[in-house]
């Protein structure tokens, strides 16, 4: 197999370290490319009581949500991505269950088994989701914030390589950085709507089958293993 493309991964940290040596362990020349930076905001724990169980679409809300996380911690912790489960569960929290198909669909599957309030610990910048017959409350309790592409990007961009989308504000701000002229650069997004957010004009445009890191590795690997043919 020949050299692999140059990988660009553009999550924040502490996620983006863990990527890149995950990356470089599967053969990638990884390079960490931040385009933002996670930080947590003031927030107040509402009654537990009041709600039947604690949605959580990012690893950061768990990781980022300081002391007043455990005054929920008596409801049970839906995630998307296994992630995002860790985290929760390394903070404290019982994960009934971790959805692999995205947040709209973990919540399709709450609504299903009947949990009608929901509270969304969730970053400043969140997407909205479709919540029929069920209350869905947010509480941001972290923000994410752009940074300028570190030193190197402008290089790494006008060359053939893979870039990895891990959400959708990540795939919107790549798309605007690397502008229309990008149909030598390949985007593996982590799902559907972070596919959709990075438009089109891709060389390739592959989605994870899975919302975590080993999937969007291995959408990755395969578009090299393509390249090589």
């Amino acid at each position: 197999m020949t050299a692999s493309p140059p990988l660009i991964v553009t999550r924040p940290e502490p996620g983006n370290a863990a990527t890149v040596e995950r990356a470089r362990a599967m053969g990638f020349e990884a390079f960490a490319m931040p385009l933002f930076d996670a930080r947590p905001v003031d927030w107040t724990p509402p009654r537990a009581g009041d709600y039947d169980a604690l949605l959580l679409t990012s690893a950061f809300a768990a990781r980022l949500a300081g002391q007043g996380l455990a005054e929920l911690a008596s409801l049970p912790v839906h995630a998307v991505g296994t992630a995002t489960a860790r985290a929760a569960e390394a903070a404290g929290l019982t994960v009934a269950m971790t959805g692999s198909a995205g947040a709209q669909r973990l919540l399709d599957d709450m609504t299903s088994a009947n949990i009608r309030n929901i509270l969304w610990l969730c970053g400043q910048d969140r997407s909205e989701f479709s919540a029929l017959d069920v209350a869905v409350v947010p509480l941001p309790c972290y923000a994410v914030d752009p940074v300028p592409p570190p030193a190197g990007w402008t290089e790494l961009t006008a060359a053939p390589a893979i870039l990895l989308a891990h959400s959708m504000r990540a795939a919107r701000r790549i798309s605007d950085l690397v502008g229309m002229r990008r149909d030598h650069l390949s985007l593996v997004a982590i799902s559907p709507a972070v596919a959709a957010a990075a438009g089109t004009g891709w060389r390739d445009l592959a989605i994870a089958e899975q919302p975590d890191d080993v999937a969007i590795l291995a959408q990755a690997r395969a578009l090299w293993h393509k390249g090589t043919k």
